[in-house]
């Protein structure tokens, strides 16, 4: 693994060095200090409390008083020492977020949303994830290339610029540390948006450290397996951003390069740095593993999978890094507001449509604008996306039925056709004469083979599409709809995939397939509702009511078109064959054909 060096570190020297006579100097000096200060506090200061008031203050870290300072300490070349004797915490809020911060490490314990609420206890969201955070960093935590130098910092107790237990925004926190030869400074900006600015400094015998500002553990809504799996590495090099899955990250990689923004995201909440400095700054990616119940209904069962935890910091190779850094939803508006330094590229990119993006983009937009200007409910904008998609495929749907029909009425001449080469192998130079004539019959009659095809090629597209999008935007996390609370979850009385999987049915049975041997027509009826229905009974409410709702627009096209006279045709077309091929006639009399 590439590591930062620092050429300019230097021992101290030993007792026989040169610094004897100002170590000398040092003692009388802070003999004296330490005398003054004695005779001083005797006057002005009441007695100290009681040894136990220390734990006390750890037990309430909250407490708006000021943080005791070892002002009597000094390091080895003579600076006091900057630290704290007991830890207390500062709490930042604004409309979005309520950030809890300790002055040991000068960490987040605590980073909640007001905006989402936790899925399990529907408390508002904090994004912090304890049994992670515990063993692999907080929030806001440094990393180092040392092991034991960042438990050092992270076990260090800060002194705070803000001695009030709460601070408003905007505002400014500062925490500072001195001792046993390093000097650590870490500031904190806060607006009233999700992005927080931060500086960070470490020095050590006065040489800079290549400290990183780190968001090392994942996020607090990862509870299970695949919220686990679902996290990713999202990074921004020279305008061009990428998404890279967690299973391709390695932990402690550092990544060099003129990074616009880079970080961590889950399915629905992301933590991103944005470096002010991009060209010094460097990317290191975290991975790690917490064990996670294979059934959260039972946690208790003692059943455990390791889950990947994904997390990233962000270093600048002059020793001192400013950043800024969103933490918050993956909300089209809220990433599109926020862009690299210098008008660079925006945050919007790491919500991912995958190879559908060109088409998942404005499907989402347009379902965005019908939830804000027309109906207010995300479920109901489904719904009616779903109509406006069902309109605009019509005319595909009306193409594939008219094609079908062209195949339906030629089909006898080129059964004709090839049973007169049926003694022929496939190999066999004649087969090529057989293609031939039929290739002919169908240009004669106007039929294109792949006319039956060519309108799937919109059709399809549409469905990914609105698949992928349903499936990666925040909007569903606890969109109500009717009897559903989460459009996100799937259905928790699975009344959607039932109807789905009825509603299947109905369209295989109303819609004519003349072309489709009936038995396997039969077999697909069965078939394909039953897969359908195993797939929308787990996923997200919202995807299965746009599949049962196209399932109901389908069934009343369907009635429609069946009633025209090329659906009358088709029906008897497919009577017919079905009686040829169980060696039946009947009485049907088809449709005059017309110009189709």
């Amino acid at each position: 693994m590439a590591e930062f060096k620092n050429p300019n570190q230097q021992s101290t020297g030993g007792p026989g060095s040169t610094g004897g006579n100002s170590l000398m100097m040092y003692f009388s000096l802070f003999l004296l200090v330490f005398l003054g200060l004695q005779y001083f506090r005797g006057k002005s200061t009441p007695a100290p409390a009681h040894p136990q008031s220390t734990s006390s203050a750890v037990a309430a870290p909250t407490q708006a008083v000021p943080t005791p300072i070892a002002a009597t300490a000094t390091q080895s070349d003579g600076t006091p020492a900057i630290q704290a004797t007991a830890a207390t915490t500062t709490v930042v809020e604004n409309a979005l977020y309520r950030i809890t911060l300790s002055n040991r490490g000068g960490e987040a314990t605590s980073w909640i949303l007001k905006n989402y609420k936790d899925m399990e206890t529907g408390k508002p969201l904090d994004l912090v994830n304890r049994q992670a955070s515990a063993r692999y960093g907080y929030p806001l935590s440094l990393y180092t290339y040392e092991p034991a130098l960042n438990t050092q910092l992270s076990q260090s107790l800060f002194v705070p610029s803000n001695a009030s237990a709460t601070l408003a925004t905007p505002g400014t926190l500062t925490y500072t540390y001195a001792a046993n030869g390093m000097q650590v400074k870490k500031t904190f900006s806060f607006d009233n948006t999700y992005v927080v600015h931060a500086t960070v400094s470490v020095t050590r015998n006065g040489a800079p450290v290549a400290a990183a500002l780190a968001w090392p553990s994942g996020f607090g809504d990862q509870q299970t397996l695949p919220q686990y799996a679902s996290a990713s590495f999202d990074a921004s090099l020279n305008g061009k951003a990428a998404q890279t899955d967690i299973k391709k990250i390695s932990g402690g990689n550092t990544l060099r390069g003129n990074y616009d923004w880079g970080g961590v995201s889950d399915l629905y909440f992301a933590a991103i740095f944005l470096p002010d400095h991009p060209a010094n700054a460097s990317l290191i990616t975290l991975h790690n593993s917490v064990s996670v119940a294979k059934n959260v209904k039972k946690p208790n069962d003692g059943e455990t999978s390791p889950a990947p935890v994904l997390g990233a910091a962000l270093v600048d190779a002059s020793g001192t890094l400013d950043t800024r850094l969103f933490v918050g939803p993956k909300t089209l508006g809220a990433l599109s507001a926020v862009h690299g330094v210098d008008g660079g590229p925006s945050l919007d990119k790491i919500v991912s449509f995958g190879w559908w993006s060109i088409l998942s983009t404005p499907l989402f937009l347009l379902l965005r604008w019908l939830h804000d200007h027309v109906i207010g409910n995300w479920g109901w904008s489904i719904l009616i996306l779903t109509v406006l998609l069902s309109l605009l495929t019509l005319p595909t749907r009306i193409a594939m039925m008219r094609s079908s029909m062209k195949m339906q009425r030629i089909q006898p001449q080129m059964d004709a056709i090839k049973k007169r080469y049926a003694q022929y192998k496939a190999t066999d130079p004649k087969r090529q004469e057989m293609n031939q004539e039929i290739f002919k019959v169908q240009k004669d009659n106007g039929v294109n083979m792949f006319g039956s095809c060519l309108p799937m090629l919109i059709q399809w597209p549409l469905l990914f599409a609105f698949y992928r999008m349903l499936s990666n935007v925040i909007e569903l996390r606890q969109a109500h709809w009717l009897w559903v609370p989460d459009l996100s979850s799937p259905d928790p009385i699975h009344l959607l995939p039932i109807f789905f999987v009825g509603s299947m049915f109905l369209v295989q049975w109303l819609t004519p397939s003349p072309g489709v041997d009936p038995q396997q027509q039969r077999m697909m009826a069965i078939t394909m509702p039953a897969v359908f229905g195993f797939m929308t009974w787990s996923i997200g409410a919202g995807l299965a009511l746009y599949w049962a709702a196209s399932n109901l627009l389908g069934i009343l096209i369907q009635l429609g078109m069946n009633k025209t006279a090329m659906g009358r045709e088709m029906r008897e077309l497919a009577l017919r064959r079905a009686a040829k091929k169980n060696g039946k006639t009947i009485n049907a009399k088809i449709v005059s054909p017309r110009k189709a």
